[in-house]
């Protein structure tokens, strides 16, 4: 069984950072890709970032480049998402997923694995 919890999640203001963390148990992850995505109120999940199982290959959405950061540490079996200049609209649950294939992807239907979530709120 594989399990994915997120934290790091919490009210900030416009301008602030946060890191998100998302550890993973059960299957180890080493070879999978992994990714970040948010869903906002009466809004679809969307990709946030994405990075392949050695970390060489990422990819972030046009919205969160150059704000956003994604890594992992495979030996903790955690991934991060480093958000700086936060702004009202990055206001969303956001969720970890895995895949089960090495190459990243944006696509929601690609990730197999999903954490419950963890709520980011941004003020203005």
């Amino acid at each position: 069984q594989v399990l994915l919890v997120e934290s790091g999640g919490g009210l900030v203001q416009a301008g602030d950072s946060l890191r998100l963390s998302c550890a993973a148990s059960g299957r180890t992850f080493s070879s999978d890709a992994m990714g970040w995505f948010r869903q906002a109120p009466d809004r679809q999940r969307e990709f946030v970032a994405a990075i392949s199982w050695n970390g060489d290959t990422s990819g972030y959405a046009d919205s969160v480049k150059g704000r956003f950061t994604i890594s992992r540490d495979i030996a903790k079996n955690t991934m991060y998402l480093q958000m700086d200049s936060l702004k009202p609209e990055d206001t969303a649950v956001y969720y970890c997923a895995r895949r089960t294939y090495s190459s990243i992807s944006q696509s929601v239907s690609d990730y197999r694995y999903w954490g419950p979530g963890t709520q980011v709120t941004v003020s203005s």
